[in-house]
């Protein structure tokens, strides 16, 4: 049977163009996160803006706006509290990134309700990598002056009870990677060596001060290599 070329050629064209109209209105895959959120918890009298220098850090090695998260609490407050508003916290970074994990980069108390919502909390499901800098993870003395004034201070009070619990077990819970950055000439810890978490990738960074921990470049980039 002899065929139309006319009408083949015509045919090919109908068929290249309805291909190429259904190419143009399929959705666009989502692209995945470059990287996990990193989600940032301050400790005592401090704030998300705390990590104002870190957060522009990790802009300028590449990451995005949407992946950094730093939010305030009231610091006064027990820990387990702030624990429960991490983990609401962290649900609500998931769900707006559509991430499966998170890092958790924290600095001095701010370790007692991170390690408080991994360990009692379900949180090890939810983050990858967690990063203590300067964390007061086993009390330290100096808590004394605050202990009769807020809730927050007496948890991290040397024996405390809320520390007993705590560090009972296991201290590095989970498949989670543990770092903790400490300084050997911080003041606020007493000793020093309280941030040492076992279990973790612990790292004296030589003398820096307890503030400016979380500010520091040179431990910003240690901290950024350990969660890349």
């Amino acid at each position: 049977m002899q065929r139309n070329p006319r009408r083949i050629a015509t045919g090919l064209t109908a068929l290249a163009t309805t291909l190429l109209l259904s190419l143009s209105l399929s959705p666009t895959p989502a692209q995945a996160a470059t990287h996990n959120p990193v989600v940032f918890v301050h400790g005592l009298s401090s704030s998300a803006s705390s990590w104002d220098d870190w957060a522009g850090y990790f802009r300028t090695d590449g990451y995005a706006a949407g992946e950094l998260d730093a939010w305030s609490y009231d610091w006064a407050q027990s820990n387990v509290t702030t624990a429960q508003q991490l983990a609401a916290e962290i649900r609500n970074v998931l769900a707006r990134t559509g991430a499966s994990k998170v890092d958790l980069v924290v600095h001095s108390m701010g370790t007692l309700s991170a390690r408080y919502y991994l360990k009692n909390l379900g949180g090890t499901s939810y983050v990858d990598d967690f990063v203590s800098t300067a964390g007061v993870n086993h009390g330290t003395s100096t808590a004394s002056w605050c202990a009769w004034l807020y809730t927050s201070c007496a948890e991290m009070n040397t024996g405390s009870s809320f520390l007993t619990s705590l560090n009972s077990g296991d201290e590095t819970p989970g498949s989670v990677s543990y770092a903790s950055y400490w300084s050997n000439c911080d003041d606020a810890l007493t000793p020093d060596t309280t941030a040492i978490l076992t279990g973790a990738t612990n790292v004296e960074v030589g003398c820096v001060s307890h503030t400016d921990m979380n500010n520091d470049h040179g431990v910003y980039e240690q901290v950024r290599d350990f969660i890349d």
